[in-house]
């Protein structure tokens, strides 16, 4: 996670999972943000709820994502207040999308980079998508079951792809997330100080805590 300000870009160093149990999405990502070879921040939230029922992990500009959040967060109730009903996963993961697509267009590539995994219940069940910097968004289906994103990805990637099993009941996902997370803390020097994972179910938003990791899981 990139907390640089000026123009020269810097890549982004994260790792964040998301992770589709039974009746569940489970989200996760690491504690720190670094500058270039700098660690700036040991205690960073990568895990954002939007309202009680969603939430999104970020990977990005720091300002960016602070601003874009607070934004979603506010459409979000204003469609609820002009409409009487809530926005859908769907509908609000389109609309980050769509932020995400102008904003990094306006940047012109040299700033505004955002990535998140989305995550959310409403009346059609609990659903997961990937909200990629250039504005795509990819459904993460129950066939899929997992996705990451940021520095450490293709570590978390590695846990993921062998440990993951249809209808994963809700500590068996989390335990998952920790793990993939885990992993990338070993390997990759953007990633580091533990992980904070959130629980989505038909109830809504949840922390499910966090961990100090810095050592293989048994």
């Amino acid at each position: 996670m990139d907390k640089n300000s000026d123009n020269n870009f810097l890549k982004t160093g994260t790792t964040t999972v998301g992770i589709l149990g039974k009746d569940i999405v489970v989200l996760a990502a690491d504690k720190r943000a670094t500058a270039g070879h700098l660690i700036v921040d040991k205690n960073v939230k990568k895990v954002m709820p939007i309202n009680e029922d969603m939430a999104v992990t970020i990977a990005g500009t720091v300002s960016d994502i602070q601003l874009i959040v607070k934004y979603v967060k506010s459409e979000l109730k204003l469609k609820e207040l002009k409409t009487g009903r809530k926005a859908t996963v769907k509908e609000a993961a389109n609309l980050l999308s769509g932020i995400n697509y102008h904003n990094i267009r306006r940047y012109a590539g040299i700033g505004g980079v955002c990535h998140f995994l989305f995550g959310g219940t409403d009346a059609h069940g609990q659903h997961l998508y990937d909200l990629f910097p250039d504005g795509s968004i990819t459904e993460i289906t129950k066939k899929d079951g997992f996705i990451s994103s940021g520095s450490g990805s293709v570590f978390a990637f590695g846990v993921l792809e062998d440990q993951w099993k249809p209808d994963l009941s809700e500590s068996e996902a989390i335990d998952l997330a920790y793990r993939a997370i885990n992993a990338a803390l070993q390997r990759d020097t953007a990633s580091g100080q533990g992980v904070d994972v959130f629980v989505i179910d038909k109830k809504g938003v949840r922390s499910a805590g966090q961990k100090l990791l810095n050592t293989k899981l048994n």
